[in-house]
């Protein structure tokens, strides 16, 4: 049976979109079937789409639909027909659009970057998918490679009992330059740094689904 990703943050700037592709293109490349789904009003996600469309064969397609309100519940019902996986990305500052994405899904993914500030304003997405009775895991993204903000940023997450997964990904430019050619780090660093992150990310997303 398919499984529902919801990335949710209702705090702007956490890098949600980025994350999502990043862990699309790595689960695809394990050999899972992917959809998306942009609720975003922003189209960001959309707009990494057209770009690798644009690139014809050279990468495989993912199928994608730009849906909002009621129609969510009856694009995730045919999308799940068909994969394994649907990956919702949600709009921050509105908390209406994105409370649908995190009831139908299975996971609530929220990215956060390594500050107590981020992990702070993280609590109305927390409390609405406790609300909505989902399962949520924080994901640590932006990670600097020095400094006391990821320890400041993990002891407010224990501090608020927030679960978090043990998976990350670091302040890397491989991540942003892949997204501006429609590509997942995976495709186009394949033996990064990053990309071994986002490997890592998806191998432990399906352990966590199963």
């Amino acid at each position: 049976m398919s499984k529902v990703i919801c990335v949710a943050q209702q705090k702007g700037g956490a890098g949600k979109t980025t994350v999502l592709v990043q862990l699309a293109t790595a689960l695809r490349e394990a050999g899972r079937r992917v959809a998306l789904i942009d609720t975003d009003p922003q189209a960001s996600l959309g707009g990494w789409i057209r770009s690798r469309e644009a690139l014809g064969g050279k990468v495989p397609a993912l199928p994608f639909s730009a849906v909002g309100g009621w129609r969510l519940a009856v694009e995730l019902d045919r999308a799940r027909a068909d994969v394994d996986l649907v990956l919702v990305d949600t709009p921050p500052h509105a908390e209406a659009e994105a409370r649908g994405a995190v009831r139908e899904a299975d996971l609530v993914l929220v990215p956060v970057q390594p500050s107590p500030l981020d992990v702070w304003a993280s609590r109305n997405t927390v409390e609405m998918a406790a609300r909505e009775g989902s399962l949520l895991r924080l994901f640590l993204n932006r990670v600097p490679p020095r400094g006391r903000s990821l320890g400041e940023a993990e002891a407010a997450m224990t501090e608020m009992g927030l679960p978090r997964l043990a998976s990350r990904f670091g302040n890397r430019q491989a991540f942003v330059g892949s997204i501006a050619r429609g590509l997942g780090v995976v495709e186009s660093e394949p033996r990064s740094r990053a990309a071994e992150e986002a490997r890592t990310l998806a191998a432990e997303i399906m352990a966590l689904l199963g």
